[in-house]
């Protein structure tokens, strides 16, 4: 082998290690680019999860509000009605009362308060 084809041979070597180098780089940029967003997406899903976990003990909370409030319009009206001297209870609804108190009635207003 003349000292010209080795010469051609070292050069060519020396080409392929630069273009190998610059691709090593291009891949490190991008390894780099990846592992940035990678935490990003992990910082933001940490967030939303502690976002949902709030939402939903909030939803939570808003339930047992919900159910521990004033009874609505139906209780409202059961008790005009008893008020204007009518039963309320199982046992004898919608009759009239005779100027004395239901105990049965009586039950169950104290039942939905």
């Amino acid at each position: 082998m003349s000292k010209r084809q080795i010469f051609d041979q070292v050069s060519d070597m020396e080409t392929q290690i630069g273009e190998l180098y610059e691709q090593l780089g291009d891949l490190k940029g991008k390894l780099s680019r990846l592992l940035e967003e990678k935490h990003r997406l992990e910082m933001e899903n940490h967030h939303l999860r502690g976002r949902l976990e709030q939402a939903d003990d909030d939803f939570q909370e808003d339930e047992v509000v919900k159910d521990s409030h004033i009874p609505g319009e139906g209780y409202d009206n059961l008790a005009r009605l008893y008020e204007e001297g009518f039963h309320i209870c199982n046992v004898h609804f919608g009759t009239p009362r005779q100027d004395e108190d239901c105990l049965f009635c009586l039950q169950f207003l104290s039942k939905t308060k």
